[in-house]
């Protein structure tokens, strides 16, 4: 598949059918996390991947909404974080207006190169930013010196989800 068939294949699936997901898989998603740019090539982000039964029931349990819903079946859930005050700091003082947002800036980046990884691979992801942050450091003993991005459910899909419609290039971009 082509980049672009990547990208219009990649849904955000809510509904999974408890097929595996392969250890080797999921190294191969944040290895290729791994390759997306990074401020000053700091790598600051950090992948917490459940996959043992026990602790992914856990886990689902500290999302939020309806989430807990959403990820049944799912074959892991990967907490994404970046070690803070770092990314885009020098010496601990910030180098822009960014500051440590520059760390939001990466995670997000590395989510999205793992986002496309994992439909190359035919393996589907929702991404869920609705948890609670606390109950998931502690479960998963996560360093407090890192913040809890999201929290991304993967796995193999029931059903194709519907591809939303997008906003006209004239109203999202300017060209001078």
């Amino acid at each position: 598949m082509t980049l672009n068939e990547i990208a219009l294949h990649r849904r955000s699936i809510r509904k999974y059918n408890g097929g595996a997901v392969t250890r080797e898989q999921l190294e191969a998603l944040v290895c290729f996390a791994q390759e997306a740019p990074s401020w000053k090539n700091q790598q600051t982000s950090r992948y917490h991947v459940v996959t043992t039964p026990e602790v992914l029931a856990a886990a689902r349990q500290c999302l939020e909404g309806s989430n807990p819903q959403k990820t049944e079946g799912v074959g892991a859930l990967i907490v994404t974080a970046f070690k803070h005050d770092i990314v885009g700091h020098t010496h601990g003082v910030p180098d822009n207006e960014g500051g440590n947002g520059w760390g939001w800036y990466d995670l997000g980046l590395q989510n999205a190169y793992l986002l496309l990884k994992a439909a190359e691979l035919d393996l589907d992801t929702l991404v869920i930013g609705i948890r609670s942050a606390d109950r998931l450091r502690a479960l998963l003993q996560i360093p407090d010196d890192e913040t809890i991005g999201a929290v991304i459910a993967v796995g193999h899909r029931v059903e194709d989800a519907h591809r939303p419609p997008r906003k006209e290039l004239a109203e999202i971009a300017r060209f001078v």
